[in-house]
């Protein structure tokens, strides 16, 4: 399935999910790791974005979460 644009949330990715774009700016040293663990990978600087992002994310929503609540 290729990606199709959708009105409301951004853009159908290939596995059928919606993704929003986002913006974001990063000191250059950042950046420019970002963009060699990319290299290394094999893989788009998104790709190492949105991995990282996931993984924060996961962490946090761990930490976030109540002792005892799903």
């Amino acid at each position: 399935m290729s990606p199709s644009k959708n009105k409301r949330s951004g853009i159908v990715t290939a596995e059928g999910g919606t993704a929003v774009r986002a913006s974001v700016s990063f000191p250059s040293d950042l950046y420019r790791a970002l963009e060699e663990i990319a290299r290394y990978k094999k893989v788009s600087l998104a790709w190492v974005i949105r991995e990282a992002a996931e993984r924060y994310a996961a962490v946090e929503r761990t930490l976030l979460k109540p002792e005892g609540k799903p």
